[in-house]
């Protein structure tokens, strides 16, 4: 098995487009004003964006992206204009993470884990 993609919801798909392209992804389904998908720069998995006309309520949805040169990629995309909560900092669970929220308010982990994202050391054989 091998996940193919996640959809998250937005209020203004055409906005939220614009926004995941300057992340760097890839426009492959352009169904404005209800769908958009897209494809990751590396690997082959998918993402999609569909149109709601209210928000799930709590703490909704966290999308995790990974790129091997974070800081590098972080500083560029501020120089484009992406705000970001939190700038890379190491964690304790051995990844590197920096945090941004998309314009639905849907929280977006930036990270760099390398071998430690399927292998810490503390993973059950």
């Amino acid at each position: 098995m091998d996940l193919n993609q996640i959809t998250i919801p937005s209020i203004n798909v055409a906005k939220a487009t614009e926004f995941y392209k300057t992340l760097g992804l890839y426009l492959i389904v352009d169904a404005l004003p209800r769908y958009v998908r897209f494809e990751c720069p590396n690997g082959h998995s998918t993402f999609s964006i569909h149109k709601v006309d209210k928000l799930p309520k709590g703490n909704g949805i966290t999308l995790y992206f990974e790129d091997d040169h974070l800081d590098t990629l972080v500083k560029n995309l501020q120089k484009k204009g992406i705000n970001f909560a939190q700038l890379p900092e190491d964690k304790t669970w051995l990844w590197r993470e920096a945090h941004l929220y998309d314009l639905d308010g849907n929280k977006i982990i930036l990270y760099h884990a390398g071998n430690n994202r399927k292998n810490p050391p503390w993973r059950i054989n």
